[in-house]
């Protein structure tokens, strides 16, 4: 089978794509032909090697595919059923999803819901699933379209841009931060009603600074996520789910005593099965699947080797598609 091997025999790493036997593949109940994969923060990060994203070696990277069921001795799958799977360390520590099969745990899959093609199910992948937590993080702490305004960090990325439409479609006002003003009508687009520029949640942090925003979407962490949670409204609350910006929080704990703002940590790898069925189920009925064509793009698989370094310099938009069987 054809796919991107990443390899480290000694302390240099190389990656290719290449013809590995099916019979390499890790241990699993269910066998994936694989239709569909994708590049995220996460595959850029392993594939380049800029950060020890890969545990073990040979790896194929990938941390989500769509597909169908070739093989089964998992009882809640057959062959033929069309699944979806994200995290639980695929692409890490276990064989992921650039590659044309895959073999997981069944426990791992989630079915794809109607109305969702393969298509479509890996253009959401993580970065939408994860999106949909975060809104779902928002709404279980009391956060309404009627506080206030949403402000969402790195909007016009994966999880952003998946999140500026959901919360849009919902009805709340979407502010939708990036670094790139060229993306202001991609964001708006989507929904945001206005666009700010990045610099205003990387500058110099407050303790407390003026009350914005009533709730807020972060995927950078440090600084941005700093300012954010000082200018939220009084019980605001910020879901965080990535550290593109950096693992430091270099915050106070004001926001917190003195507004009584929430902050929720958002984990997509290893979430819950009850809560990735729920998040799939919303996407399929709250996410406009006209404007996801908006956000892909599709990258042949033969590219995504030179196309990840670009991944790490903040240079892609939406969500990278990378076919691997129709």
């Amino acid at each position: 089978m054809k796919a991107i091997l990443i390899e480290k025999p000694d302390d240099t790493q190389s990656v290719s794509i290449t013809d590995v036997p099916e019979t390499q593949l890790p241990d699993g109940d269910v066998l994936v032909n694989v239709s569909y994969s994708t590049l995220n923060y996460k595959d850029a990060l392993a594939i380049t090697g800029a950060a020890p994203v890969v545990r073990k070696f040979p790896m194929v990277p990938g941390i989500d595919f769509s597909g169908i069921v070739a093989e089964s001795s998992h009882p809640d799958y057959k062959p033929g059923d069309r699944v979806v799977l994200n995290g639980w360390g695929v692409g890490e520590t276990h064989w992921g999803g650039l590659a044309e099969r895959g073999r997981v745990k069944g426990d791992w899959l989630v079915p794809l819901p109607a109305g969702i093609d393969l298509r479509q199910a890996a253009a959401i992948g993580t970065a939408g699933y994860t999106a949909m937590l975060c809104v779902m993080a928002l709404e279980r702490q009391g956060v309404t379209p009627d506080k206030g305004e949403i402000v969402v960090s790195g909007a016009a990325g994966g999880v952003g841009s998946v999140a500026t439409a959901l919360l849009a479609a919902k009805g709340y006002q979407v502010v939708a931060v990036t670094g790139r003003a060229s993306e202001a009508e991609y964001l708006r687009g989507l929904g945001a009603v206005s666009v700010i520029d990045r610099s205003e949640l990387t500058g110099k942090i407050r303790a407390l600074a003026k009350e914005r925003w009533a709730g807020g979407i972060d995927v950078a962490g440090s600084n941005v996520l700093a300012n954010m949670l000082s200018m939220m409204k009084y019980r605001g609350v910020v879901a965080a789910c990535g550290l593109a910006a950096g693992i430091d929080l270099p915050a106070s704990v004001a926001p917190f005593i003195l507004r009584g703002v929430t902050l929720a940590g958002v984990d997509s790898v290893m979430c819950p099965r009850d809560d990735r069925l729920e998040a799939w189920s919303r996407l399929a009925s709250d996410l406009d699947l006209a404007k996801l064509d908006d956000i892909i793009t599709e990258l042949p698989f033969e590219k995504v080797i030179e196309t990840a370094p670009g991944f790490l310099e903040g240079a892609v938009r939406g969500r990278i598609v990378v076919p691997i069987a129709t």
